[in-house]
């Protein structure tokens, strides 16, 4: 079309009446369009969205919780019904705060340079991360990247982290209805990426921590090893099928550029 790329900031919020209104707030001038998507919250935060003044904010809100990735993929859904270019970045920032909104325009430069189709924020990579991330939060992350890297056959430093952005077309060809909508989302959206070599690219970010108490549990942490698993499984079938040893470490790149 051979317009500018725009920027859409999907907001999956879940029970955020304390902070939703902050982060709406501080959304930088860069950004084109703000989705917030309300996972059934049981207080005020789609009021509070909805009374926002920023004419850049629309509010959706799901009738019964889905899940984080389900909130994700809804706001994607409502994105790609906007025309655009190829080269839009659709911007995940939770609505918890949790999110530097001065790194959003370094996270979707790769994208609008055309150099990776995905791109995630990399907390590790800040040099405040152990002392700013919960060290079990930190343990955590460090072994489902590396597990997560092994599965995809290729290296993904902070696997966990919320903060991404995604092309436009590279959005367009997931298969969004099958994605998993809960814990382990990041995951398993990895897994799609990698299946369709959609190039993924890794960005630092602050590491943003205040005190929330997190909605992380032990049966979250299996269910998150089952997807990575399962991932392995499905890279290794596909690449046994085609004839061809799996690649381990090779960064993919996007079909058609």
């Amino acid at each position: 079309m051979g317009g500018r790329s725009r920027t859409f900031v999907i907001v999956p919020a879940f029970n955020e009446e304390a902070r939703i209104g902050a982060v709406l707030a501080s959304m930088p001038a860069s950004v084109d369009e703000i989705f917030v998507v309300d996972d059934a919250s049981r207080d005020a935060t789609a009021a509070i969205a909805r009374a926002s003044i920023d004419p850049r904010v629309r509010v959706f809100v799901h009738a019964v919780n889905r899940g984080v990735g389900a909130a994700i993929a809804t706001g994607y859904r409502e994105a790609l019904t906007r025309g655009g270019e190829a080269g839009d970045a659709f911007v995940v920032m939770a609505g918890d705060g949790q999110m530097d909104p001065s790194d959003l325009d370094a996270l979707t430069l790769p994208i609008r340079e055309r150099r990776a189709g995905y791109v995630k924020g990399n907390r590790f990579a800040h040099p405040e991360v152990r002392a700013t991330m919960p060290r079990a939060r930190y343990l955590g992350g460090a072994v489902f990247s590396r597990l997560t890297s092994l599965a995809i056959g290729q290296p993904v430093q902070d696997s966990q982290c919320g903060y991404t952005a995604i092309a436009r077309e590279a959005c367009a060809r997931l298969d969004l209805d099958a994605l998993w909508p809960r814990y382990g989302y990041p995951n398993d959206l990895l897994a799609q990426l990698a299946e369709r070599r959609i190039a993924i690219d890794e960005v630092c970010v602050r590491p943003v921590y205040a005190g929330e108490a997190s909605g992380l549990r032990v049966w979250h942490c299996a269910r998150i090893a089952h997807l990575v698993g399962r991932a392995w499984v499905r890279r290794v079938s596909g690449a046994q099928s085609r004839g061809v040893q799996p690649a381990s470490s090779a960064r993919s790149t996007m079909a058609g550029t």
